[in-house]
């Protein structure tokens, strides 16, 4: 089974899988046809992170986050009076960061590929030359972005121009289908040299941008140890730095495994307090001791340590909302020696991949590289621009997280495998920002305490909050006036607001079977045989 964001991508995975194919050869299907059909998030010109649970059992993770360019600064998104220029960091060419995805893939199927690396691409460089039909979201999402697309673009990128995009549209990316041809017939030259890494550094020098043709082909993944922790009989195997989301996400089932939510219910009021005073901690944590293992030293044991995090929730009062500005990061005992879109996999002999790749802002950058027609990132913003200021998330950071060149900015994406007594149990992820690790948390609380399927998980309404600013975001309609009342008078701020997150997620049932939650806030979609 594959669910994805959109159902020609999920398709094209599990074609893969029909045709012999592993999961990480659909995972690389999946995630080049999302370059092609979901653009706001699919890509070639971001990054992402890959956590695998391979039939026996042994994990690994694959990490090709996009990096900072080697002329990158602390102070590049700054004035002469040290404050941060608004917007510098989110759109345009200086937005972008080296891009990690086709590295990524390559790596992935050089260590566990099973068919030709040439059948996995065609699919996307099929979709892309021939076309297909948009759904109403995707129109909607070409619609917004007309000025954007005129504003940051020096050369217009026609193809996407349109003074109204329907639902039943046909569009082809021609150039795309063209770049992807190279990436099929040369693999990570096809990218990182060549013709494509010529439009890539043009469109640097046309608008102010800092990727250079040696950043390109000086890029390369890293795999990485898992995050393992254990909540109850689970086992959570998430990602490991420079994504916070699996320290956050072993933080947050830890904070909470005590208390008995499935006996208050979902959503009631106890049960959200405890969330939210459990993701206050966590994400505070975030702020102060998360980035790029690779320039900072993580404090990863110390902060998945389960008396620190038992420690941490000493002061949670049951019945009063405690003040973001009363909680600062931990202490330890010993030192230590929004877009984005996520995919979920297994295959017929139980291998589980796990993927989360962004281009960080919908439409990344809005920057589409002239001649190979696709989208830059803007993921130089998830970097601490300047310590204390938020980010478009308003997400909060810090000296852990500051540019530095060839850095590997922190990121929010939650890519999570779960293990039930030793034996594959789910696939969960999703993209929205700093709510990821949020949604993820509640998803897996919705199926192991909640006892829902993994399609009423998926769709159930969601709540968020990150510590700064000091609000919880429920989206419309999570709760009922009681409720609300109820959390107000314990001191809690509620801002309504729309959707959050797109979960994809397969639930293993005790028969064995798959079950597919395709999250209805989008076109997601599963597909499976």
């Amino acid at each position: 089974m594959v669910v994805s964001a959109h159902p020609l991508a999920s398709k094209a995975g599990a074609d893969v899988m029909r045709k012999g194919g592993n999961a990480v050869d659909a995972a690389i299907a999946t995630q080049l046809a999302l370059a092609v059909v979901h653009p706001s998030a699919g890509n070639i010109g971001g990054g992402g992170f890959m956590v695998i649970r391979q039939k026996d059992g042994s994990l690994n993770t694959l990490d090709y986050r996009e990096k900072a360019p080697s002329a990158a600064t602390s102070t590049m998104y700054l004035n002469e009076q040290g404050d941060v220029i608004p917007g510098l960091s989110e759109s345009g060419q200086l937005s972008a960061g080296i891009p990690g995805t086709v590295a990524g893939l390559v790596e992935s199927h050089a260590r566990y590929g099973k068919l030709s690396w040439k059948e996995l691409v065609q699919p996307a460089i099929d979709l892309a030359l021939y076309g297909f039909l948009l759904t109403q979201k995707e129109a909607n999402g070409l619609n917004y972005i007309q000025e954007d697309l005129k504003k940051y673009n020096s050369i217009l990128p026609q193809f996407l121009i349109n003074e109204k995009w329907e639902a039943g549209d046909s569009i082809r990316y021609i150039d795309l289908g063209h770049a992807l041809e190279r990436i099929r017939d040369r693999g990570l030259a096809g990218f990182y040299e060549g013709k494509t890494a010529d439009d890539i550094v043009a469109e640097m020098q046309r608008g102010n941008g800092l990727i250079t043709h040696e950043d390109l082909k000086n890029y390369k993944p890293v795999w990485r140890a898992p995050i393992v922790a254990s909540y109850k009989e689970y086992k959570i195997i998430s990602m490991p730095p420079p994504s916070s989301g699996g320290i956050a996400l072993a933080q947050l089932m830890r904070s909470v495994e005590n208390y008995p939510i499935k006996d208050w219910g979902h959503n009631n009021t106890k049960t959200v307090h405890l969330m939210v005073e459990a993701e206050r901690r966590a994400y505070a944590d975030r702020s102060v001791y998360l980035g790029d293992p690779d320039f900072y030293d993580v404090p990863v044991q110390q902060l998945t340590d389960k008396k620190y995090i038992d420690d941490r929730m000493n002061t949670f009062d049951a019945k009063t909302a405690t003040p973001s500005k009363a909680i600062r990061e931990g202490v330890f005992i010993l030192k230590e020696s929004d877009q984005t879109t996520h995919l979920s996999i297994v295959d017929s002999e139980g291998n589980a991949v796990s993927i989360t790749t962004t281009l960080n802002d919908s439409y990344g950058s809005k920057v589409v590289v002239a001649g190979s027609g696709f989208i830059l990132n803007d993921e130089m913003d998830d970097f601490s621009v300047k310590p204390g200021v938020p980010n478009m998330y308003g997400a909060v950071g810090g000296e852990a997280n500051k540019i530095e060149a060839a850095k590997r900015m922190l990121s929010s994406m939650t890519p999570t495998i779960v293990e039930k007594n030793g034996k594959l149990f789910m696939v969960v992820g999703t993209p929205g920002g700093t709510t990821i690790i949020t949604s993820v948390f509640q998803t897996i609380l919705n199926v192991v305490e909640f006892k829902m399927t993994m399609q009423e998980a998926v769709s159930a309404k969601r709540f968020h909050s990150q510590w700064l600013p000091d609000e919880v975001f429920p989206e419309n309609g999570t709760m009922d006036s009681v409720t609300i009342k109820k959390l107000e008078s314990m001191g809690h701020t509620l801002q309504f607001r729309g959707e959050i997150g797109r979960v994809d997620a397969i639930l293993v049932t005790p028969d064995g079977k798959l079950e597919g939650g395709a999250d209805p806030r989008g076109d997601d979609a599963a597909a499976g045989f």
